[in-house]
């Protein structure tokens, strides 16, 4: 078997899988996504992309147009463009997560500046505002009243794009200063980790200094994950939830391209090696 893992990005991950890969006995060639060209009209492409693709581009509109091509082509790509493009858009996963009944913060979405105090006073500070797109905790702030909401959304509006000029609030959780990632593969959780905030820092991001601790989920956290995985689609997913002192478990984010070189730091389990024998076993379906 051929696995083709396409990346924007060489990380320790990426040579993992590739190890894990030949180990498994399977052909395994890393590809450079930023150096990929297609003719996107040709009824076929002269690329080879092997029997299945591992998507591992951090960007998320690269990582979705390239597994959209690739699908058109007729490649088996995990995750697949679907998946990716729920999980890359905030406001589209906190819609699908809602829907399936997945605990989730209360979020708002308002269109304009000049709908976004409403928004915020219908929600309550203080509230949180996310990027539509993005990832390691980038633009996310925190707006404890109206006067500090007003500072963000004029810098906001200073900003030339256009998606910076619409609005995705979100209830701020009480939670411990730590939160939690799960590490999914298909239907098996494969490792589960708390990841707690560095000093002075209320977001867990590892890429902010996050130090990671492995624990066994119990019988309601395990549901509530596969829960998530399964509402954006299923695949190799990073499932990020807090612990809400007031309502328990909440799933706030669910990653497609799940980096987990903080979580192997912490864990027993060789996650690459569990992410290969999920690709190997679905491939072959």
């Amino acid at each position: 078997m051929k696995i083709t893992i396409v990346f924007d990005r060489i990380r320790g991950e990426e040579k993992w899988l590739v190890q894990e890969a030949k180990r498994a006995g399977c052909t395994a060639e890393l590809l450079d996504g930023r150096m990929l060209y297609f003719e996107a009209t040709a009824k076929k492409t002269k690329q080879e992309f092997g029997d299945v693709v591992l998507q591992r581009c951090i960007s998320y509109y690269r990582s979705l147009f390239l597994a959209r091509i690739m699908e058109h082509f007729g490649a088996f790509v995990i995750n697949s463009s679907k998946v990716s493009e729920t999980c890359g858009n905030k406001l589209v996963s906190s819609m699908v997560l809602a829907k399936a009944g997945v605990p989730t913060p209360k979020t708002f979405v308002a269109m304009s500046s000049e709908a976004v105090d409403e928004a915020a006073e219908k929600l309550g500070y203080p509230v949180v505002l996310k990027p539509f797109v993005g990832s390691w905790g980038r633009m996310i702030s925190i707006a404890k009243d109206a006067q500090t909401l007003d500072t963000i959304v004029e810098l906001r509006e200073s900003i030339p794009n256009p998606i910076e000029h619409m609005y995705y609030l979100q209830d701020f959780i009480d939670r411990p200063p730590r939160d939690i990632r799960a590490i999914v593969a298909g239907d098996e959780i494969i490792a589960t980790v708390y990841r707690h905030a560095a000093a002075n820092e209320w977001r867990t991001n590892v890429a902010r200094g996050a130090t990671t601790s492995a624990f066994k989920p119990d019988k309601e956290l395990t549901e509530i994950v596969l829960k998530a995985a399964h509402a954006v689609g299923g695949g190799i997913l990073g499932v990020d939830v807090m612990e809400s002192k007031a309502e328990g478990y909440m799933v706030h984010e669910v990653n497609n391209t799940v980096e987990f070189k903080g979580a192997q730091a912490a864990s027993q389990t060789k996650i690459a090696k569990k992410m290969i024998e999920y690709v190997i076993r679905s491939a072959k379906r």
